[in-house]
């Protein structure tokens, strides 16, 4: 059986704003417990008269 996590810019790590060297720092954190990177994507998101790109990543671990 499997977990899985999903991190998005909304997650603790990002206060909503996207920065690379967080999202190196919270999966190497998330490593540290077992969890592996298998998947990331970018996601477009509606809002009030424009849209925003959102980072996501899938991590796996054994349940």
């Amino acid at each position: 059986m499997k977990k899985y996590k999903v991190l998005t810019q909304k997650d603790k790590w990002f206060s909503g704003k996207f920065d690379p060297e967080k999202l190196e720092q919270a999966i190497n954190a998330y490593a540290e417990q077992g969890w592996k990177v298998v998947s990331c994507a970018t996601a477009d998101i509606p809002g009030f008269g424009t849209a925003r790109q959102e980072f996501i990543t899938i991590l796996e671990r054994d349940a």
